[in-house]
């Protein structure tokens, strides 16, 4: 892979830290939330956005844009964070994540300006994006497919159904992003997936194992990526829950975390000595 501008990496990570500091000041006001993937994936999504994506924020709708689906649909504090940096959200609006009536649920629903997917019912993204794939195929539209999923959806068939079916008709304009943090509800990850990357490979795709905290190497992997077009690609992106922050990072269930309301400083001040 060509180097990647130094310059680029460090913008990137402070937007990055942005998206986490949001991140942390919508759960603080619910108490609650899914920290630990919103930390986790922050780099990732602000890859994405920041770079990666063909989206006009003035018009998220575009038949033009490129698509990106959220199959892990409770990872949505990150991407509406991220939404907010690029503006296609009003900053303000992150306030009420959560909060009924809002229009940022805390799993990701289509009706949300920027939102493609309802993904509260893991195993579906890949799916979905593999037939938006073919649909670009077969009318000649230029648009990328890009799905973000979890280590834990490659535990479902539907998955893999649709991974079989995108290597088959080399659907170039697709690719993966599978968030590998090996951990569930109830803890560590209950069945072993690996080796993911040789599985990908196996059903015909191009895949690559990149560092997902780690903007560089994954700008990196988005350019060896881009330069594939005769399949469909998976960068595979080992993240750690929580990242940034060692007060979630330590957490024995860190899927879905209550933080106390004397512990919430404490996070805020470990994930500034991350910048």
């Amino acid at each position: 892979m060509t180097v990647v501008d130094a310059v680029l990496v460090e913008s990137l990570r402070a937007r990055a830290q942005r998206v986490r500091r949001s991140v942390l000041q919508m759960a603080s006001g619910r108490g609650q939330g899914y920290v630990g993937q919103g930390l986790a994936i922050a780099d990732v999504l602000t890859a994405l956005y920041c770079h990666e994506l063909q989206i006009d924020p003035s018009d998220p709708a575009s038949p033009e844009r490129d698509r990106f689906l959220l199959s892990t649909g409770h990872y949505s504090i990150a991407l509406f964070a991220v939404l907010a940096e690029v503006g296609v959200l009003d900053p303000a609006e992150l306030a009420t994540y959560g909060e009924d009536g809002s229009r940022l649920e805390m799993s990701s629903m289509a009706t949300t300006p920027g939102v493609e997917l309802t993904g509260g019912s893991l195993g579906h993204g890949l799916g979905v994006a593999a037939g938006l794939a073919l649909g670009a195929a077969l009318t000649g539209r230029s648009y990328r497919v890009m799905n973000l999923l979890s280590d834990g959806e490659l535990q479902e068939g539907s998955t893999w159904e649709a991974a079989m079916f995108a290597g088959d008709r080399r659907l170039g304009s697709l690719t993966a992003l599978v968030d590998v943090n090996r951990t569930q509800a109830d803890g560590e990850l209950v069945l072993e997936v690996e080796p993911v990357t040789a599985k990908f490979e196996a059903f015909g795709w191009w895949a690559v194992d990149v560092d997902g905290n780690d903007m560089d190497a994954l700008l990196r992997g988005l350019e060896a990526a881009r330069a594939v077009d005769d399949r469909p690609k998976a960068l595979v992106c080992r993240t750690r829950l929580g990242f940034g922050v060692p007060l979630v990072m330590e957490r024995e269930r860190a899927h879905f975390i209550r933080i106390g309301e004397d512990e919430w400083e404490t996070a805020r001040l470990q994930l500034e000595e991350l910048s």
